[in-house]
């Protein structure tokens, strides 16, 4: 039996902090553009199914090639709902109506750095053991075991003062969600396992293409990103 691999790109319709990000122009496509054509270009999925309650996002979309089976249900598409809900529903959805999966990738919409050498390192990534998910990881800009915060008093206290004489080369990595994708077996989706866990592979991504987009600076800033990384491209080409 044919098992099929799919992505999923969960993209819900009520952004609050930047409105209709998911769909705005961002160098001259709507933004989800950019994830559904790294995910065909990568020529790894059978399907690309776009997870929306909104039928602005759905129309966008199904313009560029991806697929939009159902509506998402109302009670996976508020301010508290998790993605590993909507993408377990994804799962079960395609498991029902597509047949047996080998294995499910999220991809964010708001994911316009992704590369398909990213999605097929954890692709490779998942296949090469015992791994219930492979995902998208890069390092703090800072070590955190030197961060502090400022206390009740005003002044300031260390998170972990145990570390304020230590060199910063000799503090552990410490690793955060690079928030691109997320590759993972069906029952593990299905049944919501941790994906921040010893059975998830890392795969780095470099700190200079990792950017999330949650606020009007935030979006700016990857505009600027995005064209200095044209900008690069296009001088090497030359």
């Amino acid at each position: 039996m044919t098992r099929k691999t799919i992505a999923v790109i969960p993209a819900r319709g009520g952004s609050k902090r930047v409105p209709r990000k998911n769909i705005r122009n961002f160098h001259g496509k709507p933004m989800i553009a950019w994830t559904i054509e790294a995910a065909s270009s990568s020529g790894l999925f059978d399907h690309i199914i776009v997870s929306t309650d909104d039928s602005e996002i759905a129309d966008v979309a199904m313009q560029y090639g991806a697929d939009v089976p159902f509506v998402r249900p109302a009670e996976l598409a508020d301010d508290y709902a998790g993605t590993a809900e909507v993408i377990a529903h994804s799962t079960q959805w395609a498991i029902d109506n597509l047949g047996a999966i080998d294995a499910l990738c999220c991809l964010y919409p708001t994911a316009p750095f992704v590369q398909v050498d990213d999605l097929k390192r954890g692709f490779d990534a998942l296949n090469s053991g015992q791994w219930e998910y492979a995902f998208s990881v890069t390092e703090f800009a800072s070590p955190i075991f030197r961060s502090f915060k400022q206390s009740d008093c005003g002044g300031l206290e260390m998170f972990f003062p145990e570390h304020f004489s230590k060199r910063s080369q000799d503090l552990p990595m410490a690793l955060h969600d690079a928030g691109q994708f997320y590759w993972g077996r069906s029952d593990a989706w299905i049944n919501k396992k941790r994906v921040f866990s010893d059975t998830s592979f890392p795969i780095f991504i470099p700190r200079w293409r990792v950017q999330d987009i949650d606020t009007e600076d935030d979006f700016r800033h990857a505009e600027l990103m995005f064209a200095a990384f044209q900008s690069e491209f296009k001088r090497s080409e030359q």
